[in-house]
């Protein structure tokens, strides 16, 4: 009959439905209210160049009770897809963080959406070199802002979050800790096992007829003894986009170079996290891997 509702949020509000009525919205369900009462850490945009001159964008959410002038223990959260972009939306993971102690990076490297198809195409078939540099030129910049502390910083994504993880921290060793979620170092080892073989193949190739280009997009795998940084891996159990055996083999190759890691398999899972004592469970081990390596003790 003409009318309109919405489902909508923004960075301090989760999404909830609204009635668009003249002359605004009129709320019709709100799960959650009991947030009015907790203090939130409000997000910020943040613009910065990379290493080739290429503005990227990004957001900054700085710890509850943030005082200026001080340095925090930060972490940098890389999004997945990679089409896809950080936006103004409520994210409960980086408000846990800051309520922890530590300010959030969010950065939108190429290979994002949001700017274009160009800009998304930047990373096709080379995975982990200019969208690396993005994500470091993020950290880079809210290190020179002063609010980012050098010495202890920490990064983690899901999908081609821990993706790009993986060869964030066979690239740079500045990281403290790190949490790699459904991510995958060898390409070599998920064709024909994942959901992408028409795009494994439109993007890279076969791989005995394409070594090079597999080879070069498995960076990470094949460059494990330049990893130092203390990685958590996390997987879903019946995930058929980034399968297990992305994270299986990083843990391995981690064990096997003695660097400190761990592997978490959440069984009944698919690519999505659903079951509340495993988000729970997330949350928590998330908290108490970057506090073992960064130093920061976590809130019971």
């Amino acid at each position: 009959n003409g009318r309109v509702a919405v489902l909508g949020g923004d960075a301090l509000h989760p999404y909830r439905i609204e009635a668009a009525e003249s002359p605004g919205l009129r709320v019709i369900a709100d799960q959650n209210e009991w947030l009015k009462d907790r203090k939130l850490a409000p997000v910020e945009e943040i613009t910065f160049k990379s290493a080739d001159g290429t503005s990227i964008d990004g957001f900054l959410m700085k710890p509850v009770d943030y005082v200026a002038g001080k340095r925090y223990p930060t972490i940098l959260r890389i999004h997945g897809g990679p089409v896809y972009q950080f936006s103004h939306e409520f994210m409960e993971d980086w408000q846990v963080l800051a309520a922890n102690g530590y300010a959030v990076i969010g950065a939108n490297p190429r290979g994002s959406s949001g700017r274009g198809f160009e800009f998304a195409k930047a990373i096709y078939a080379d995975w982990g070199v200019k969208d690396t540099a993005d994500v470091l030129a993020a950290v880079d910049h809210v290190v020179k802002m002063g609010v980012a502390d050098p010495e202890r910083l920490g990064l983690g994504g899901h999908s081609y979050g821990g993706i790009l993880t993986d060869q964030v921290i066979a690239r740079d060793s500045r990281f403290k800790g790190a949490v790699s979620s459904a991510g995958v170092a060898n390409a070599f080892g998920s064709w024909g096992v994942d959901m992408y073989i028409r795009e494994y193949e439109q993007e890279l190739g076969l791989p005995w007829r394409d070594r090079n280009v597999y080879e070069h997009v498995s960076y990470p795998f094949f460059h494990a003894d330049r990893i130092s940084t203390p990685t958590l891996f996390l997987c879903h159990e019946l995930d058929d986009n980034v399968p297990c055996i992305g994270s299986m083999q990083m843990f391995q190759a981690l064990k096997s170079l003695g660097v400190p890691t761990r592997l978490v398999i959440y069984p009944g899972e698919y690519h999505g996290l659903t079951v509340p004592s495993y988000l729970k469970d997330r949350m928590r081990r998330v908290l108490d891997w970057y506090g073992l390596y960064l130093g920061v003790v976590p809130r019971p």
